[in-house]
């Protein structure tokens, strides 16, 4: 995996060098929001099984034997939602809900008494 300087635009993407890369029709621009440290990789032994487990920031859970460690516990404090760079723009839709279970009336097979 090749590595990108931070700010480029990954290769294939939309973004226009002469624009900030927003589809958007309106002209307002989204919050300022400060830019996060980068995760730190961190490894440790499980405490409940003792397989050798990696983590971000102190933040663990073992994938053999489910254990996973407070949040507390980390290196350094979560960001808040309005920190969080992939947080949707506010006025966003929840997704449409997906269809609810089959009539059972609509599979019902002729013959069987049902």
């Amino acid at each position: 995996m090749t590595r990108r300087p931070t700010g480029e635009p990954p290769p294939g993407s939309c973004e226009r060098p002469d624009g900030d890369g927003s589809h958007a029709e309106s002209s307002t621009a989204p919050p300022y929001v400060p830019e996060l440290a980068a995760p730190e990789l961190t490894e440790a032994e499980c405490r409940r099984c003792g397989t050798y487990i990696a983590g971000l920031d102190g933040r663990y859970a073992c994938g053999v034997c489910g254990w996973v460690n407070d949040h507390s516990e980390g290196h350094r404090r979560l960001p808040r939602a309005d920190e969080d760079p992939d947080r949707p723009p506010k006025g966003r839709r929840r997704p449409k809900q997906l269809p609810g279970p089959p009539d059972p009336g609509l599979w019902a097979v002729s013959g069987t008494g049902a």
